[in-house]
């Protein structure tokens, strides 16, 4: 499986020339994830992947028609989200700070790294997930981690950054 390292040295200097700035634009809610909580993330065109909450992580939800749900640790959720205000039973409404960069995924970038139709690598959380061409690639400007998100999930999340 090819790692966090491997995907973000090869990808890196790609999304950052041939991709976009992008932001997030839509609100998120999320509250403290319960140690051993498994969260089951899907998508538009399916199940993405599974992760299990360990002390600290965060549960966020997105606001999109899939109202995907995923873990972040509580680092990196901090260097996300800033809290705008309380909704109950311990959820909050978040605005994200931060942006990455991205890329719609062509056969010709996925096999670039010997993928035919769909490339696996391990995820930040260490679990294997796929990226098939129209997905994006992402990748924090801080270059902490590179990510999958479906096409979908992304229109739906993200706008470029007008510089």
């Amino acid at each position: 499986m090819i790692t966090q390292e491997e995907m973000l040295s090869h990808f890196y200097s790609h999304l950052k020339s041939q991709g976009k700035k992008y932001k997030k634009k839509s609100l998120i809610k999320a509250k403290k994830a319960k140690p051993g909580l498994v969260v089951v993330t899907r998508t538009s065109d399916g199940e993405e992947t599974r992760n299990t909450a360990e002390e600290g992580d965060w549960l966020v939800e997105n606001q999109t028609s899939a109202e995907e749900k995923y873990l972040v640790k509580a680092e990196t959720f901090e260097k996300k989200y800033t809290l705008r205000h309380s909704i109950g039973d311990g959820w909050g409404c978040y605005s994200p700070k931060g942006e990455i960069y991205a890329k719609e995924m062509t056969a010709a970038d996925l096999a670039a790294l010997g993928a035919q139709d769909i490339l696996e690598f391990q995820a930040p959380w260490k679990e294997t997930v796929i990226i098939k061409p129209g997905d994006y690639l992402v990748i924090p400007t801080d270059k902490s981690e590179i990510y999958r998100i479906a096409w979908k999930e992304f229109g739906e999340t993200y706008e470029v950054v007008k510089e």
